[in-house]
């Protein structure tokens, strides 16, 4: 019995389970927050069709010359630039998947929207007050896979690393902005009047393009 254990004591610290003490090497998850975790991931996950449904939309409104949104009184313009991935908004394994500057405003690309596809993940351009972010995401928790911020401009180490921080905080406001300004059209009755109707008709390369 004693072997069997030690063995098994031996079993765990091989595997990184246990430090050389015997202390569990991990802490231990409480069940009650490990439930909670899932749900909130269930919850987001539920939520992903609103996420493609947004980035859907900025697509569609990025073949538009006025602003997608303002920030500070200054206005946001948007362009995809780069990988864009669509898939199928009931939960199907259908997926497009293409790159290049020119991808995202393909025929293809309308095709598959009017088919029922939604774009789950994509690179975006975000111009404001003349400075350029880009920026990949994601639309299961529409959050950041990867970002580029301008160009420092500061010299010193010190002023760099807050001009950095500057920037970071400004691509967040920007994702913000957008985000909210799509939240207020798609809760209004202009949605189903009019945005929705031109984006069908967008999708069969129908959309006016002032």
């Amino acid at each position: 019995m004693g072997a069997r254990r030690q063995a098994s004591e031996e079993t765990k610290f091989l595997r990184g389970e246990t430090g050389v003490d015997g202390a569990a090497t991990k802490e231990q998850v409480d069940p009650a927050e490990a439930e909670q975790a899932k749900a909130r991931e269930a919850l987001y996950r539920g939520r992903t069709w609103l996420g493609r449904e947004c980035l859907t939309w900025i697509l569609f409104r990025s073949n538009d010359t006025r602003p997608i949104a303002t920030l500070d009184d200054e206005p946001i313009s948007v362009l995809f630039n780069g990988r864009l991935t669509l898939r199928a908004a009931a939960g199907d394994i259908t997926e497009v998947a293409v790159k290049g500057v020119n991808a995202p405003y393909a025929g293809l690309i309308r095709q598959a929207a009017d088919q029922g596809l939604l774009v789950h993940s994509a690179r975006l351009s975000f111009t404001w007050q003349e400075r350029v972010y880009e920026v990949t995401l994601d639309a299961e928790h529409f959050d950041v896979r990867a970002g580029k911020t301008p160009e420092l401009m500061k010299e010193e180490e010190a002023e760099k690393i807050a001009e950095r921080l500057d920037h970071v905080a400004a691509l967040g406001r920007l994702i913000d902005a957008v985000l909210r300004r799509f939240i207020e059209v798609r809760t209004s009755a202009q949605w189903k009047k009019s945005v929705v109707p031109e984006l069908k008709a967008w999708m069969r390369e129908k959309a006016p393009r002032s």
